[in-house]
């Protein structure tokens, strides 16, 4: 874990003296002295590679980027204090994200048990209306709508013509309209 840590340091130990104006320069040798103890103290704090490799980033920007290249009295004090802030400041964003991520995840179970429970209880309340339809519309719609059978075959098994058999299904889905909906239930 240390060693790919050191690779993401040595890495910006190589890629960034150019960048660097002279008053900056401070910057980077404080980080080369003690990067490898920095590196151990976020691996310490966070606890993850990537993380660790952001921090040090984000500490070099910070540093290089600080009070217009001002170099500070206490070099490795203020190098420390900066990456420990830096790391602190990840740990609360994480927290955070996870905190929102959790509000979220519960939110939509509400929803979606709720949804559940509300789709449930519809099929139920449709099966019950189902039941208290008279026995050939009944019939009708369970072979039909149920068992997706086709008009044809279903005035065959049922011994009618098959238009008698859509006349049932549009009777029975027009009382099935009346008992399901609550509005006209209420209202009449």
């Amino acid at each position: 874990m240390l060693s790919k840590a050191q690779s993401c340091k040595l890495l910006w130990d190589f890629t960034i003296p150019e960048t660097l104006s002279t008053s900056q320069k401070w910057v980077l040798s404080a980080m080369q002295s003690y990067g490898d103890q920095l590196i151990t103290m976020l691996w310490r704090i966070l606890g993850n590679e990537q993380d660790v490799c952001d921090a040090y980033q984000d500490t070099f920007l910070h540093l290089a980027h600080n009070q217009n290249g001002i170099k500070p009295d206490n070099i490795k004090a203020y190098v420390f204090r900066s990456a420990a802030n830096t790391a602190i400041s990840f740990l609360r964003r994480c927290i955070l994200e996870k905190k929102n991520l959790s509000q979220i995840a519960a939110s939509q179970s509400e929803n979606t048990s709720s949804n559940d429970l509300d789709s449930n209880y519809l099929q139920q309340q449709l099966r019950d209306s189902i039941t208290r339809l008279p026995s050939p519309l009944q019939d009708v719609v369970t072979l039909h709508d149920l068992a997706e059978l086709p008009y044809a075959q279903v005035a065959k098994i049922l011994g009618m013509t098959e238009g008698s058999a859509r006349v049932y299904r549009h009777k029975a889905i027009q009382l099935l309209a009346v008992w399901m909906n609550p509005v006209r239930n209420n209202s009449t």
